[in-house]
């Protein structure tokens, strides 16, 4: 069977992979993202969905998603007890933590470190954030979520990526420089923006985003809502 990998941007931090008919959705932010109006929650009938830790503007939606998909939800220990909170069945919730790696009908996952903080909608503990790496047929992404620049990206650099998502909009993350820097560390040279344009605070230049890549001869995409595209 050919290998076929896309992904759709659903704004903010918010993407659905398709690994070959599997579909794995990463921190569902739709309902209150004012640049996601045009997407339909109820149209999203996930199989997965990872979420990289429990601050509002990355689970908004995981229940009312979970609830109309059946989809089984996969996070770090303590944002995973949130989500059984919220009335996700336990049967249909993965918990795992650092140096964990999940075996899956599409693949493996594994969780990688992120430099950020974490702590769910309801002001509870959610355990640490984190960042994910999907091992699918022959490719290799990573899913950073937010991270602020760490010298632990560069225990990535021998896995030879094919593609990484990284934030981009700095503020709450990294930035735009610090994200050249990430790629560099793990040695990845197609990179899809994140976490960017959604709030003030977070706004950027994509002619200037696109120019410092482009000098540090990196590729970089920064899709439109609701593109798709094939890695």
């Amino acid at each position: 069977m050919a290998n076929e990998i896309s992904v759709r941007y659903l704004g903010h931090a918010c993407f659905e992979f398709n690994f070959n008919g599997t579909k794995v959705l990463l921190d569902p932010f739709i309902t209150y993202n004012p640049l996601a109006k045009d997407i339909a929650v109820e149209s999203i009938q996930p199989d997965y969905i990872f979420l990289s830790h429990g601050h509002e503007d990355h689970v908004a939606d995981v229940a009312k998603i979970q609830s109309q998909s059946g989809a089984t939800v996969a996070a770090i220990v303590e944002t995973a007890g949130w989500v059984r909170q919220q009335g996700v069945p336990d049967d249909k919730v993965l918990e795992f933590n650092f140096g964990g790696t999940l075996s899956l009908p599409f693949g493996k996952v594994k969780m990688v470190y992120a430099l950020h903080t974490n702590s769910t909608p309801d002001g509870g503990y959610g355990g640490v954030p984190c960042g994910f790496v999907f091992f699918t047929g022959d490719k290799k992404i990573y899913f950073a979520g937010d991270t602020a620049l760490t010298y632990e990206m560069m225990l990535l650099e021998d896995l030879q990526l094919d593609w990484a998502f990284l934030p981009i909009g700095g503020h709450y993350t990294m930035d735009m420089y610090d994200a050249v820097k990430a790629s560099a560390f793990i040695n990845c040279k197609n990179i899809i923006g994140m976490h960017f344009d959604t709030f003030p605070p977070v706004t950027i230049d994509k002619d200037e985003a696109k120019s410092v890549f482009e000098k540090a001869q990196l590729d970089l995409h920064l899709l439109e809502l609701g593109d798709s595209i094939t890695l």
